[in-house]
């Protein structure tokens, strides 16, 4: 493994690539301890220090900037808005005809689809700019803070602020589209993991300061087990064969050839997490902003809500949490592979599922392995991503455990894409790779 790595750095194509990306990912990670300016750096340290962070909005979304949410930095926001705006170009093609035809296009359309993407992920850090400012402003952000967060509130220095940190997203998202053409890997899946990853030590620490060193080597022996089996269900697929008629073009034949269609047991990836978290927080944050603030007694509805959707170490919560994530597994999956499509374009080029007729027969055939190896996806995921609630009821952790929801399945799956991509690039230059 060493010696392969050695042969990468010593390739000198792959060596200025990967100099490139890891260049790029420490500017990312300076961004992260930047002070947004007219934020009071001390008093955010101050606030930190209270501990009223946990759970909800901080969780989730600080989970995706690297700790820069909290640090009320230049990249506070940052990579969500990207994330946002890719899952709701994908949705709108289902929607609107056009970007349904764009997708269809090739590169050409791809490449249109990346600049409305593009588009919406600024219009959505302004949004989210906007929102975080005034959370700041009134001291709800680091959970109602004595001491000010931003002093001078004068209109000049909200706007500054606000722009700021909508140039922020947009330098992200730049940084990660420069990683994708001239480094290794995908950018913005890279930028994503790393922002995770700076997050692990943090955790762990804390794992081992409040609940020991047994409890400690427990957590960690339970990562080694959820890690390796995340990469198993990663890796796992359905292979359905298909078989390419021989065609007369001239005095060549073409086709003949025996190729598969690979239907992952996790085809959603983390989305369905994602969507399911976003979904309960919505209650939640409805309910802060229905409870009064002169101290009378809030309605029955809100101390339900605070009861059992709030905190994650309910019964209920979790088990709405993983009917959620099963739900929005088969409803991605649905979207994002269209068994018509795939039997058409087969019929197209002479390609046929053997034993199976052409047509109307093999989509049917597709979305019926389909909708029974999404089943144990679903469950799969959910049974990760409650694995943080779970830590929460049993050992006192907080959500963000880190063995474990939406911070193990990006690693694991990011880490083996970038892996794969370095392990080609060297077989074609040494043909030995980076794993043997």
């Amino acid at each position: 493994m060493l010696s392969a790595i050695g042969r990468a750095f010593r390739t000198p194509d792959l060596r200025r690539k990967l100099l490139f990306t890891l260049g790029i990912i420490t500017i990312f990670r300076l961004g992260a301890f930047i002070p947004a300016p007219g934020v009071d750096y001390g008093n955010v340290q101050q606030c930190l220090e209270l501990g009223n962070t946990d759970g909800g909005l901080y969780q989730f979304v600080n989970l995706f900037s690297g700790g820069a949410l909290l640090q009320v930095s230049i990249f506070a926001l940052g990579i969500m808005p990207y994330i946002t705006a890719s899952i709701i170009t994908q949705l709108l093609r289902v929607v609107i005809p056009r970007f349904q035809e764009l997708h269809q296009e090739g590169a050409q359309g791809q490449s249109k689809l990346t600049q409305y993407t593009r588009y919406l992920t600024i219009a959505l850090g302004l949004l989210n700019a906007t929102t975080l400012v005034s959370l700041a402003r009134t001291g709800a952000l680091l959970g109602d803070c004595p001491v000010p967060l931003i002093p001078d509130d004068s209109l000049i220095m909200i706007v500054l602020l606000i722009i700021t940190l909508t140039a922020g997203t947009g330098l992200i998202m730049w940084m990660g589209e420069l990683i994708t053409e001239r480094g290794v890997g995908n950018g913005m899946s890279l930028l994503i993991f790393t922002a995770i990853a700076a997050g692990f030590p943090t955790s762990l620490g804390e794992i081992l300061r409040t609940q020991g060193g047994t409890v400690f080597a427990l957590v960690l022996l339970m990562g080694i087990v959820v890690v390796t089996l995340v990469i198993f269900v990663e890796q796992s697929q359905r292979r359905i064969p298909v078989q390419y008629a021989k065609r007369m073009i001239g005095r060549r034949t073409l086709g003949g050839s025996s190729t598969y269609i690979p239907i992952k047991v996790n085809m959603a990836g983390v989305i369905p997490v994602i969507f399911a978290s976003s979904m309960l927080y919505l209650p939640s944050l409805v309910s802060q902003f229905n409870t009064p603030q002169d101290g009378t007694p809030p309605a029955a509805w809100v101390n339900w809500v605070t009861t059992y959707l709030t905190s994650g170490d309910h019964p209920l919560y979790m088990a709405l949490y993983f009917l959620l994530i099963v739900f929005f597994t088969y409803f991605y999956v649905a979207i994002t592979f269209n068994p018509d499509e795939v039997s058409e374009n087969m019929k197209k080029y002479g390609g046929f599922i053997p034993g199976i007729r052409a047509g109307r027969p093999t989509a049917e055939y597709l979305q019926y392995v389909l909708s029974r190896i999404t089943l144990p996806g679903a469950i799969y995921l959910g049974l990760v991503a409650l694995i943080p609630l779970i830590a929460l009821v049993s050992i006192g952790a907080n959500q963000n455990f880190p063995f474990g929801g939406t911070s193990i399945l990006i690693l694991v799956g990011v880490g083996l894409e970038t892996v794969k991509q370095i392990d080609a690039q060297l077989q074609q230059r040494h043909y030995e790779g980076l794993l043997r």
